[in-house]
C-alpha cells in the first residue's frame, strides 16, 4: 500500500481491502474515509465490509462517495462533516487516492 502524505494528519491511498486494516492501524491512523462509490470496480470490496472490519479493530470509518467525474459542492460538504470530530491521523482512499486528496485539499485555507 503506497501512501501519499498531504499533511501530518492526512494521507491518501488507492483502494484498500479488509486485509490492509491492521497495517493501516499499525501506521498510526485512527480513521479511514472512503471516497469511492460502492460497485465502481468488480474487485472492489463494499464499504460496509471494510467499515465493519475497521470497527472491530477500533478504526473509525466514514463514507463520502464521489463520482469519478468529480466532486460536487455536496461532496465537499459531506467530506467536511465526515472529518468533524476525528482526532489523529486519517487515511482517505478511493480507486487511486486522487478524489480523497482533492476533497482534503478543498478544505485547506487559501494561501
Amino acid at each position: 500500500m503506497e501512501l501519499t502524505r498531504l499533511s501530518d494528519h492526512f494521507a491518501t491511498t488507492a483502494q484498500i481491502s479488509v486485509d490492509d486494516l491492521d497495517a493501516i492501524k499499525a501506521q498510526g491512523f485512527k480513521a479511514i474515509i472512503c471516497a469511492r462509490p460502492d460497485g465502481e470496480g468488480e474487485d472492489q470490496p463494499d464499504f460496509a465490509e471494510i467499515a465493519a472490519a475497521a470497527d472491530e479493530i477500533g478504526l473509525t470509518a466514514r463514507y463520502v462517495p464521489v463520482d469519478p467525474t468529480g466532486a460536487t459542492e455536496a461532496d465537499h460538504a459531506a467530506f467536511e462533516k465526515a472529518m468533524e470530530g476525528l482526532s489523529g491521523s486519517v487515511l482517505g482512499y478511493c480507486r487511486t487516492g486522487k478524489r480523497a486528496g482533492m476533497l482534503w485539499q478543498a478544505l485547506q485555507p487559501a494561501n
